[in-house]
């Protein structure tokens, strides 16, 4: 079968989030799609088949299945758009997340992905104690996120992975304003096998309603600060959240079974 490898969120190799994607025929087995996910070892495997509207879309981590992922969507938009069906402007997929819609043109992937705005939480406290640092405020949606000080505390954070494993919700996103960005977040899941996640889409869709509302804005450019690094530029329309980015291909081969 074949494989491909993508860099998403960047237009350089070896930046953004490298996520693996699958083009199925037809479905193969869940444990198969788990042992094949744990093989690539990174931190999202994409597989997808033909479907009424488009295609049906998973996505695996190394030890899970996940219902939302921004980076390894648009890395399967990326091979069908420009190995598999040149013609393509805008792709649907079905997922676990409804149907998503990506608008392709000029090497650039608009993703229309549900907005899961945060609440406030009281986890200041027990994330202090896995992150080393006091956040200035908690806030849980699907994820648990943190709101810091600025930008360098974001930067400096050492996080306990085991005490961040056990924190509540879908792993934890650290956040703040940037000089540069309107704002800058890093994302951990070791829950899910992904101790920082390099660039995290259904993280944004957290982030942007927070700073949706701080900033006034409901156009955004944020970097995830991960040591790899990503770059989203983010619109808010109420319900839903574009995320826009760019992919290069890094490998394609096959795998036997």
């Amino acid at each position: 079968m074949p494989l491909y490898q993508v860099d998403a969120f960047t237009d350089e190799v070896f930046n953004g989030n490298p996520a693996a994607v699958c083009p199925l025929a037809e479905w193969l087995p869940d444990d198969l799609l788990y042992k094949i996910a744990a093989e690539n070892n990174l931190s999202e495997t994409a597989f997808f088949v033909p479907a009424r509207q488009g295609y049906h879309l998973r996505w695996f981590t190394p030890t899970t299945e996940v219902d939302l992922c921004g980076h390894a969507t648009l890395a399967t938009a990326h091979v069908i758009a420009t190995e598999l069906d040149k013609a393509a402007k805008e792709i649907l997929f079905e997922s676990k997340s409804g149907v998503l819609k990506v608008m392709c043109g000029d090497g650039r992937y608009t993703l229309d992905f549900p907005a899961r705005p945060p609440s406030p939480f009281d986890g200041v406290c027990m994330v202090e104690e896995a992150i080393g640092v006091r956040p200035l405020a908690t806030y849980k949606s699907s994820k648990l996120m943190a709101v810091l000080e600025d930008e360098a505390s974001v930067l400096a954070i050492e996080p306990d992975f085991d005490k961040v494993a056990v924190l509540p919700g879908d792993g934890l996103i650290i956040t703040s304003t940037s000089r540069d960005y309107d704002y800058v977040a890093r994302y951990f899941g070791p829950h899910c096998g992904i101790p920082e996640d390099p660039v995290t889409g259904s993280a944004h869709v957290v982030c942007a309603p927070y700073w949706k509302e701080q900033l006034g804005k409901t156009k955004m450019i944020a970097k995830q600060v991960s040591k790899r690094g990503g770059v989203l530029e983010l619109e808010d329309r109420g319900d839903r959240i574009l995320l826009t980015g760019t992919a290069v291909l890094y490998l394609k081969g096959r795998i036997y079974l």
